[in-house]
């Protein structure tokens, strides 16, 4: 049994069980749930439960306080209720197209690996007939050919499955929708020869042959395999078919009647209806990006070029791989996704670049540049992007614009995907056709040489951490929080801090928040801020930084716990107003700029800005002061106490 697993069973239970639990998130230091109804919820023994230091409620909200170890309780909490804070009450508050890009991503992520794997069998085994190792005849080719295609052929019974968890359908349901759609006596293939017995929309684009009907209703025969669009249409709405049955249907029965009517009503629905006017629908959407490709390919590539590093940022670029996934099922190409290979290239680019010119004065270029390079070098530039590049608003830009360099150079080319596998370095088999032709894989290495020739000149040449508002805080904290160590303090082995966030001291308890002030977390001060920045009160590390910006703890090297927490509930604000300076496991020094907040923005949204600064492991010493005065130490330290 986990370590935390005792205690997360604790909490469940008596919060009202996982069927009181509509949702549940975290901040630094409480489980925040939200419940159906907080009367069955036993506060008291939770209160007492040992691991948990209080209980409160607030915002709606009802909070478990843990402490340093929220995350970990977190992790096994959504074990045990299946919920968490993105489910469907955050759901619900997304726009139709966001919501959209919501299911599609997450019915592709938890296979992508896998598609992943296929595609660089394909290319694996499209390289050795290039070199003339094996022939396409062959049955080794004919088995790997088998290995890497067949995700691609089935993608109806995978996008079932993964689909169905998204839209919580029994997903066992999902994959025989997909075994439907893919069902061989219904492919539009099956039917070839044979004479149509009807048209509808005679004379238009989107004529349609049928050859059978169903209760005297036309069945237009498709093709589905590898298809992805038309199975996720159908299990959205089977999944509203089963919340209904289950609504009607006696619990007793609902085992086999259940997936009887879902199955019953959502199958013919499918081939009848979704199926073939999503498919026309992605034909024609398709068609048009061909169009807009013979219209320029140049244009079209760079533009694809330029912009997919932002698509990916906000998830907007499933819309193209979808696409791009139904080309490759239904012909063996895809055009789509070519112009974005120099993207990742250039980002590495831009990264080398910036390192070369600030690592000996930037700690997260000199830990996280390399390593960043590399994982970009991979196809993976979520490191790079998010760690390094997009703070600094004009290096991104560079590698857009590289990227769109790269697009270009492929455009010229005509060049194209024959399967969807590897990223970066490992991609470059994707340009290889199935007869073993090169001449795509030429103008994809020329390609990454341009990307990464263009975004790492633009970098070199015209990038400026200091007017980009970026260079490394070398300052002190200001003289009016400043203090002169005792020198008492080396004899005791203690410590005295400087306040972290400039501003006014109150004492702890007089804060708004019940948890800090009570003095559950520790001793410490609270901090009405003058200006929105937190600097590091010593040398030390980061222990953790919460992903929103609002909380960061930190350790001294002698040992002191230090919590920061900018501002009461700002976690709900997700990020928006903080932007951070260091990230967990950093090395910090005194007067090391950590975090800035736009203060006035976030009282303007309705959040007190009060500071709490916490010694959360007060505890461990035998004597803590704290001190008011502007001009002084705001906490001091006396020995810590023998182990």
């Amino acid at each position: 049994m986990g370590k935390y697993e005792t205690l997360a069973r604790d909490i469940v239970k008596n919060v009202g069980g996982r069927a009181n639990v509509n949702s549940v998130g975290h901040c630094i230091t409480r489980l925040r749930f939200k419940l159906k109804d907080v009367a069955k919820a036993d506060t008291p023994y939770l209160e007492d439960l040992d691991g948990v230091v209080t209980v409160m409620q607030a915002g709606g909200q009802y909070q478990v306080v843990i402490g340093n170890h929220v995350a970990q309780v977190y992790e096994e909490v959504i074990k045990l209720t299946g919920t968490d804070a993105s489910d469907e009450e955050e759901v619900e508050k997304m726009s139709p197209f966001n919501r959209l890009i919501d299911i599609i991503s997450g019915s592709f992520q938890p296979f992508l690996g896998v598609l992943a794997a296929g595609g660089m069998i394909k290319g694996l085994n499209a390289m050795l007939i290039a070199f003339n190792l094996v022939a396409a005849t062959d049955g080794t080719s004919v088995l790997l050919n088998a290995v890497g295609d067949a995700i691609f052929t089935f993608l109806p019974l995978v996008v079932g499955l993964t689909a169905a968890r998204k839209f919580k359908l029994n997903e066992f349901i999902g994959l025989v929708l997909g075994m439907i759609m893919m069902y061989p006596s219904i492919q539009l293939s099956a039917f070839e020869g044979s004479t149509p017995i009807g048209s509808l929309f005679s004379g238009t684009i989107i004529e349609s042959n049928y050859f059978s009907t169903f209760l005297g209703l036309p069945i237009i025969a498709q093709n589905y395999s590898g298809t992805v669009v038309p199975i996720l249409f159908t299990v959205w709405f089977a999944s509203i078919i089963q919340r209904r049955a289950k609504k009607i249907i006696p619990e007793m029965l609902q085992t086999f009647f259940v997936p009887f009517f879902t199955l019953l009503i959502a199958a013919p629905l499918a081939l009848l209806l979704i199926g073939p006017t999503l498919n026309v629908a992605t034909d024609l959407l398709s068609t048009g990006f061909q169009n807009l490709l013979a219209f320029n390919p140049i244009i079209f590539m760079a533009l694809l070029g330029l912009l997919w590093q932002v698509l990916v940022i906000f998830g907007l670029h499933w819309a193209v791989v979808s696409v791009a996934l139904v080309q490759v099922g239904a012909e063996g190409f895809t055009q789509m996704l070519a112009g974005t290979f120099g993207a990742s290239f250039a980002q590495v680019a831009v990264v080398f670049a910036l390192w070369l010119k600030f690592r000996k004065n930037d700690k997260g270029l000199k830990t996280l540049g390399i390593p960043a390079m590399i994982s970009g070098l991979a196809g993976v530039t979520e490191p790079a992007i998010y760690g390094l590049t997009l703070k600094r608003k004009s290096a991104f830009l560079y590698s857009m614009i590289g990227g769109a360099a790269g697009g270009a150079i492929l455009g010229m080319a005509n060049s194209g995907f024959y399967t969807l596998g590897g990223l970066g370095i490992f991609g470059l088999p994707n340009f290889i056709s199935p007869d073993g032709n090169l001449a795509f894989v030429w103008s994809a290495i020329m390609a990454i040489a341009v990307s990464m020739l263009v975004a790492f000149a633009l970098t070199w040449l015209f990038y400026s951490e200091t007017a980009e508002g970026n260079e490394k805080v070398k300052t002190k904290n200001p003289k009016s929080w400043h203090f002169n160590h005792s020198p008492l303090q080396a004899a005791l082995a203690g410590e005295s801090f400087d306040t972290p966030v400039p501003g006014e001291i109150k004492a702890l308890h007089e804060g708004s928040d019940e948890l800090f002030s009570s003095g559950a977390m520790g001793q410490g001060v609270i901090v009405l801020p003058q200006k929105g920045e937190v600097f590091a009160p010593f040398d030390g590390e980061v222990v953790t930084i919460f992903p929103t910006g609002h909380a960061i703890g930190i350790r001294s090297n002698n040992g002191a716990e230090l919590l920061i927490h900018i501002g009461m509930n700002t976690v709900e604000l997700g990020g928006k107003h903080y932007e951070t300076f260091v990230q967990s496991g950093d090395q910090i020094h005194k007067g090391d700029l950590l975090i800035k907040f736009d203060r006035e923005a976030i009282e303007a949204a309705g959040y007190v800005t009060e500071t709490p600064v916490i010694l959360t492991n007060s505890q461990d010493y035998s004597e803590v002061k704290t001190y008011l005065s502007y001009d002084d130490k705001i906490i001091e330290t006396a020995s810590q106490k023998a182990l």
